[in-house]
């Protein structure tokens, strides 16, 4: 594990690159959508899940019509993001569970979120992070791979990492750091050919002193 010293250095160079403004990457506007956003987000790029929940979204502008949705018609809507069968059957029962036990509303909870149909730790902390603003360390591919090359974890297993980076890094930086190294990981630290050297059109990577796994070109 990184010392303090070099955390708190990574951490100040994140954040002069990517300036934390609390923005989402998904879209939405009742909190209930951000979770539907992202169950679809799974093996899908935001970009594509924007797209659908356009329209999607308007074809049930509501709780009630999801739950009581044709799954023929949801799977259909959601067909562009990829396990389109599952994604509407977990969409379709969140839905009704929502309204059956939680009387419509979005828990905060995570042991409430992780019960719901297709909703994993992922899912649950992006929910609980822009929601209701509680410090949540989300791991997605990014967050996985970029945070294992920079030294901050030892770990490739998304729940371990997600403790290890809980336990590491100052609470103020958990919801920040999600969408700092993903970011990071979209533009720079790429899985494949990753702009680590200075000669690379981006200028390098600001990190690359501090990446103590470089994946070389």
């Amino acid at each position: 594990m990184k010392s303090k010293a070099a955390v708190k250095r990574i951490l100040a160079v994140l954040d002069g690159l990517y300036p934390w403004d609390g923005r989402c990457f998904l879209e939405y506007g009742e909190p209930w959508q951000l979770l539907f956003a992202t169950i679809l987000s799974a093996q899908c790029t935001d970009a594509r899940v924007n797209l659908v929940t356009r329209v999607l979204f308007a074809q049930f502008p509501s709780l009630n019509d999801f739950a009581e949705a044709d799954i023929r018609l949801l799977e259909e809507a959601v067909r562009p993001t990829g396990f389109f069968n599952m994604k509407a059957k977990h969409i379709k029962s969140t839905a009704k569970r929502l309204l059956e036990v939680h009387n419509g509303e979005l828990p905060s909870d995570i042991e409430s979120l992780i019960a719901l149909p297709g909703v994993g730790r992922k899912t649950a902390n992006v929910v609980r992070g822009h929601i209701f603003n509680i410090p949540s360390v989300t791991v997605d591919t990014h967050v996985k791979r970029v945070s294992y090359r920079l030294g901050l974890t030892e770990h490739t297993d998304p729940v371990k990492i997600e403790f290890e980076l809980m336990r590491n890094l100052p609470k103020k930086h958990w919801i920040r750091i999600n969408q700092q190294l993903i970011t990071h990981g979209r533009l720079v630290c790429k899985a494949q050919r990753p702009l680590c050297g200075a000669n690379t059109a981006s200028g390098g990577c600001a990190l690359r002193n501090d990446c103590e796994r470089p994946a070389h070109v």
